[in-house]
C-alpha cells in the first residue's frame, strides 16, 4: 500500500510540473467550458437527475465557477471520477478543478502537489449498519466485515480506529459509492464506512432507509473542499474567491432573491465590493466586475446551496452543525473582501 501511494505521488507530481505553466483561467476562457471533476454519483452532492443533468452540493460549486468565469453556469463538462482516478485526472489537466468530497490532508496538499482552495463541508467518518444487526456502537463491530472504498482517507482511518480499540475487522474493498451500496445491501459486509455525509446521502437512496442506522461514533476529521493544481495561483485564486463569495454572501444576507436589488448599490461597502459596484476586485482576478454576482446568482449563496441539496428538508437531512456560519457557532468563514 505504501509503495503504490508513493509511486502515485511521483506520477502526479511529474504531471503537475508539466501542467503548471498552462494558465488554466485562459484555457477555460478559450475553451468556453469548465471541466469539473465530480464523484461518480452521490445523491445530494453530485449525481445526474433523470434527464442526465448534474445536480448537487459539489456540482453547485462547479456551476458557480463557470458562471463567474464564463457567464454561464451550464458551461460545465462534469467528469465523474473514482477515488483512485481523481488526483491523476486533475494533475494531468483532464479537469480544471475537483469538487468531489475530497478531504484536505497534508500529503495531498504537499506531496501530490495539489491546492485545496477552502472547505465547503466539515465532515467526519462514520459507520452505517442494518438496524436488524442490533449494533449500537462502532466499538461493537469486533470481527465485522467492512465495505471500504480503496484509495481514500477512510481506508486509513478505519485501520487506525480498529487498532486503537483493539478489535478486528475484515475489509471488503469497493471501487466507488455505487459498488459499496450494492455490496452493503447484498449483505457482503456488515457495515459501510465513509464520511458521515456520504452515509446519509447513500441511505437516502435506499428503498427502505429506515432499516439502516448511522452509528454515533465519528472517528476522524474530514474537511472536504474543492482543489486545483499547484503552480497556477491565478486559477487557484479564481476558484478560492468564488467559494468565498458564496460564503460571504450568506453572511452578509445576499440571496438569490435580493441580489438584483443589492447590486444597484448599498450602504455596506463589502457588499458593494463583492457585487462590483465599488472597487476593482474582479479586475484583480482577471474577470469583470460582475463575476461574484453571477456566481451567487447561479444557485444561491452558501446557505441556499446547502439547504437545497443536503439540508434538513431534503432526503439527505443534514443539519448545518459545524457547517453553519461562524456567526452562528459553526466553522464556515470567508476572509474579507477588501
Amino acid at each position: 500500500m505504501k509503495k503504490s501511494v508513493f509511486l502515485g505521488a511521483l506520477t502526479v507530481a511529474s504531471l503537475t510540473a508539466g501542467i503548471a505553466a498552462a494558465g488554466t483561467l485562459d484555457d477555460v476562457k478559450a475553451r468556453g467550458k469548465l471541466n469539473c471533476g465530480v464523484s461518480t454519483g452521490l445523491v445530494g452532492f453530485a449525481s445526474p437527475d433523470a434527464n442526465g443533468k448534474w445536480e448537487g452540493y459539489d456540482v453547485a460549486v462547479c456551476r458557480a465557477v463557470a458562471a463567474a468565469v464564463l457567464g454561464d453556469n451550464t458551461a460545465v463538462e462534469f467528469v465523474p471520477l473514482s477515488s483512485k482516478t481523481r488526483f491523476t485526472a486533475l494533475a494531468s489537466g483532464e479537469v480544471d478543478m475537483l469538487a468531489r468530497n475530497t478531504t484536505w490532508t497534508f500529503s495531498r496538499d504537499v506531496d501530490l502537489k495539489l491546492d485545496f482552495v477552502g472547505v465547503n463541508y466539515y465532515d467526519g467518518q462514520g459507520f452505517m449498519v442494518p438496524k436488524a444487526l442490533g449494533v449500537t456502537s462502532a466499538k461493537d463491530l469486533d470481527g465485522a466485515t467492512v465495505c471500504i472504498q480503496t484509495g481514500t482517507t477512510t481506508e486509513l482511518n478505519l485501520a487506525d480506529f480498529f487498532r486503537t480499540n483493539g478489535i478486528s475487522y475484515e475489509p471488503v474493498p469497493v471501487e466507488n459509492n455505487a459498488e459499496s451500496q450494492q455490496q452493503y445491501l447484498s449483505g457482503a459486509c456488515d457495515t459501510l464506512t465513509t464520511d458521515a455525509s456520504g452515509l446519509a446521502a447513500t441511505r437516502a437512496a435506499f428503498e427502505n432507509p429506515g432499516d439502516h442506522i448511522i452509528l454515533p461514533e465519528i472517528i476522524s476529521k474530514e474537511p472536504l473542499g474543492p482543489l486545483v493544481r499547484h503552480g497556477d495561483n491565478e486559477w487557484g485564486d479564481v476558484v478560492r474567491w468564488t467559494l468565498n463569495a458564496l460564503i460571504s454572501a450568506e453572511e452578509l444576507g445576499i440571496t438569490s432573491a435580493n441580489i438584483e436589488e443589492l447590486s444597484k448599490g448599498t450602504n455596506n461597502p463589502e457588499i458593494n465590493r463583492i457585487l462590483g459596484t465599488e472597487g476593482n476586485l474582479g479586475e484583480m482576478l482577471g474577470l469583470d466586475a460582475d463575476w461574484a454576482k453571477r456566481a451567487i446568482s447561479s444557485e444561491g449563496n452558501f446557505g441556499e446551496i446547502f439547504e437545497a441539496n443536503i439540508g434538513e428538508k431534503t432526503p439527505i437531512g443534514l443539519a448545518r452543525g459545524l457547517n453553519a456560519q461562524w456567526t452562528e457557532g459553526g466553522l464556515i468563514y470567508s476572509p474579507p473582501f477588501r
